[in-house]
């Protein structure tokens, strides 16, 4: 058998256990080391060690359960709660303000988190029950909650990146800061979409009466100091790393600290708090940690049939397509397997392939994990099983049906596409601060 068939043979076994139920890299990892065992013979069984071997040396994992841990933290302990409050009171007096001011609320937690889930569950529990009684319209409100969660797993620090960072071996800092002007992109596309809903059709996100925006100035500035806590860990934890004053596992301690300390400062620091925390944060740890060590232990076998080299001769001299057009094939590739996985998923199973053969194309890496990354955020919003679907369905009020939620995304999927293709178009757009930070340090 010659080694491109069983590079396919592979392929399609890991695709068909995954159809088992099985969990993604219990199936993954089993492929992995019984195609070394068969190829290899009992050293191949050692694949798989040397994999979680690597694992443990990447010096750069310990940023995962930090990061996690500091978003956790800071969701959980209501320091989000006190936020919403202030973009409340100084957008409510726009049509369409307070979705505006929900935009604003996940472009921060995305910048306290890492993660998609957090900014959901807060935007969906906070920020919606009080849009919908001021009479935003269901389906936009639903909408700008789900893609602004979104946002986490782009803007830093974002765990995701983190994981393609590892998969990929790229520099995690240099991805954070790739991820920082698209995500600010998104979250602007966002907005200007709302403001002109709204100014087109008023009803469909009305301003808060003057009698409610009627507040004495000292009272507003005092509601800003419930950022002044979010913002300033954020911008220590990055602005040192950036400054080239701490590493960034260092970077990722102190953004930990800052919210246990930030907690013990709004006084909610309690047992109950503390264990729920570490647990959502050992678990999510794990999850990440094992997918980590399944794909290096595929890939590490895929890569050694040569299969990235057959690709490329099948793409590139059997068919004559150009690289920009093998881009654009894997970007829809993406897309369609992103109606049915989710973004770890997506990475395992096709790392082994793209990545190599991006760099191979004269593709920047770090610019590919944003595209990646954004193709991510549309998985997430995708039917019939993307991932904030679900959770916007199990966190939602019962007025908003299956069917509002999926008409709700639409449009903030098409803006993605848009800004995906506006990154494609000038990849200067994420390239140009990380090159520029890392130039000058």
């Amino acid at each position: 058998m010659s080694y491109e068939m069983i590079a396919l043979l592979m392929f399609t076994s890991m695709m068909l256990s995954m159809l088992t139920g099985q969990r993604i890299f219990a199936a993954i990892g089993f492929v992995g080391v019984v195609a070394a065992a068969f190829l290899w013979g009992n050293g191949g069984f050692e694949l798989g060690f040397s994999a979680g071997m690597k694992l443990m040396k990447w010096y750069a994992l310990l940023t995962l359960p930090m990061f996690i841990f500091m978003g956790y933290m800071l969701s959980e302990s209501g320091i989000a709660e006190d936020l919403y409050r202030a973009f409340h009171v100084w957008f409510g007096g726009l049509r369409g303000g307070l979705a505006l001011g929900t935009i604003g609320l996940m472009v921060v937690i995305s910048a306290m988190n890492g993660l998609s889930v957090a900014g959901m569950a807060i935007g969906a529990t906070i920020a919606l029950p009080e849009l919908l009684r001021r009479g935003y319209d269901k389906i936009m409100v639903s909408g700008v909650v789900q893609a602004g969660s979104s946002l986490g797993i782009l803007v830093p620090p974002s765990v995701v990146m983190v994981l393609y960072g590892m998969i990929a071996r790229q520099p995690v800092g240099q991805l954070w800061l790739a991820g920082v002007f698209p995500g600010l992109l998104l979250a602007v596309l966002f907005a200007i979409y709302v403001v002109i809903r709204c100014w087109i059709n008023p009803a469909l996100g009305p301003a808060l009466t003057k009698e409610e925006r009627d507040m004495p100035m000292i009272e507003k500035l005092k509601l800003l100091q419930a950022g002044i806590l979010p913002f300033l860990i954020f911008f220590l934890m990055m602005g040192l790393f950036v400054l080239g004053v701490t590493s960034l596992v260092e970077s990722s301690a102190v953004g930990a600290l800052g919210a246990l300390f930030a907690t013990w400062i709004k006084g909610r620091l309690t047992r109950t708090l503390w264990n729920r925390v570490l647990e959502q944060t050992l678990g999510i740890s794990c999850m990440f940690m094992w997918i980590i060590l399944a794909a290096l232990c595929f890939g590490a076998v895929f890569d050694g049939l040569g299969a990235v080299k057959a690709i490329e001769k099948l793409l590139v001299g059997d068919m004559g397509l150009s690289p920009w057009q093998i881009l654009i094939l894997m970007q829809v590739s993406f897309l369609v397997m992103g109606a049915f996985l989710d973004d770890t998923a997506m990475l395992v199973i096709v790392a082994p392939l793209y990545i190599p053969l991006v760099g191979k194309l004269g593709f920047d890496l770090i610019w590919y994990g944003v595209l990646y990354t954004i193709t991510c955020q549309i998985a997430y919003m995708t039917p019939p099983f993307g991932y904030n679907l679900f959770l916007m369905r199990a966190m939602a009020p019962p007025e908003i049906s299956l069917l509002d939620i999926y008409r709700s995304i639409v449009p903030f999927v098409l803006i993605m596409m848009l800004g995906m293709v506006i990154i494609m178009a000038f990849p200067e757009i994420a390239l140009w601060l990380p090159q520029h930070v890392y130039v000058r340090g």
